[in-house]
């Protein structure tokens, strides 16, 4: 049987010459802007995204602490301490290594009622982390207690089905639904993984609390489990948002519909391949996500950046045909053709890139090579190590 899937391509409909005149990149340019290339350093990150990775380049001691690095800790923790929430959780999108005068460390401190923490692109899971890290360092007792507090946030913020909001405390709208987009629920259960397991950076987390991680992650993995979307009588994957009562597949903006995510599911498999002594459910469930991803793979088809005078950026994106290229999945898949589709911010779903909105094909990730590694690499290994 053959599995292979193809999506409409723009010169399918059209002529096969409407590139003639265009320049294509090199294939060195294809590589750089592909779209599963990850560029640490570029001028198009905010200080908040820079700040991401440099935090992250820490808590993975990618290097020894140096002067500097050790410097830079304290004045990231430093500044991570001031956004806390009297919720016990952070904002997103500030950038977290900004040193602050005087003036905005008196704003900063006025805005502690307002309630926007969140887990969302590395929110507060991010920040316990580093003020975990920070205390072991610096055994400064502010840290410890914003660390801890921010730990209660995540317990507290889950729902007593294992989901968490993407936004807690009273959270409206979409943001009520359990969110596994931009890795807001694995990342919390990550954090407390690492508590239950006695990671050496939660050495100061009492026992009755380290109990309650514990606790969580498994209602975490319960609900994961019982969200796995099921069509045909066999499972499948999930999709960015589950809602927190039914827990069917939910939307959230107006372009992201209730579907099957090729992006945000990579993500649970991988936690899921994490786990210890995985029993017959877990060991399904990855099964049934990997056999979904191998159906589900674009092949012989590229995505590439084309000079486009007159065009707010300048460039488009495009979809060539290309036999050598490796496989992609889309972001999105149709839960009932399990296709994937793309969309404006009409809430239209249409079948080929070319046919949204200039803006929303160039400003959002339609197409990567998602679980490329997942399944080259990591479901290979940890299905040999779990051979039975």
């Amino acid at each position: 049987m053959n599995n292979r899937r193809t999506i409409p391509l723009p010169f399918r409909q059209g002529s096969p010459t409407m590139f003639s005149n265009r320049k294509f990149a090199t294939l060195a340019q294809l590589v750089e802007h592909s779209p599963c290339k990850r560029t640490v350093v570029s001028s198009n990150l905010t200080g908040g995204s820079i700040s991401f990775f440099m935090a992250f380049a820490i808590l993975l001691g990618l290097a020894p602490l140096s002067a500097q690095k050790e410097s830079n800790l304290r004045q990231t923790a430093e500044t991570v301490f001031l956004y806390q929430r009297s919720s016990g959780g952070w904002p997103k999108g500030y950038d977290r290594s900004e040193k602050l005068s005087s003036g905005q460390k008196k704003r900063v401190l006025g805005w502690r009622q307002k309630k926007e923490a969140t887990i969302d692109n590395g929110a507060t899971h991010t920040e316990i982390r580093l003020l975990a890290k920070a205390y072991q360092q610096f055994g400064d007792e502010r840290f410890e207690k914003a660390a801890l507090r921010g730990i209660i946030y995540l317990l507290d913020a889950q729902y007593e089905n294992g989901g968490w909001p993407q936004t807690y405390p009273d959270p409206t709208g979409y943001h009520q639904h359990v969110t596994f987009n931009d890795g807001a629920m694995i990342g919390s259960m990550e954090v407390l993984r690492a508590i239950a397991q006695k990671d050496s950076d939660f050495s100061f987390v009492p026992d009755p609390t380290r109990l309650r991680c514990s606790n969580a992650v498994k209602k975490g993995i319960e609900f994961i489990l019982r969200a796995q979307i099921r069509l045909k009588g066999r499972l499948t994957v999930w999709c960015a948002q589950h809602d927190r009562k039914t827990l069917k597949p939910a939307g959230a903006r107006s372009y992201e519909l209730p579907s099957l995510s090729g992006h945000e599911s990579v993500r649970i498999v991988r936690f899921l391949m994490s786990l210890e002594n995985p029993d017959a459910r877990v060991r399904a469930s990855i099964d049934s996500a990997v056999a979904w991803f191998e159906g589900a793979k674009l092949t012989e088809i590229r995505q590439v950046l084309v000079d486009a005078h007159g065009t707010p950026k300048g460039t488009d994106k495009k979809i060539i045909r290309d036999p050598e290229a490796p496989p992609l999945w889309g972001r999105f898949y149709d839960l009932k053709n399990e296709k994937p589709f793309f969309c404006s911010r009409d809430g239209i779903p249409r079948d080929s890139i070319d046919q949204i909105s200039y803006e929303r094909r160039n400003g959002y990730s339609w197409l990567g090579e998602y679980a490329r590694g997942l399944l080259a690499l990591d479901y290979p290994k940890w299905k040999k190590e779990n051979a039975q």
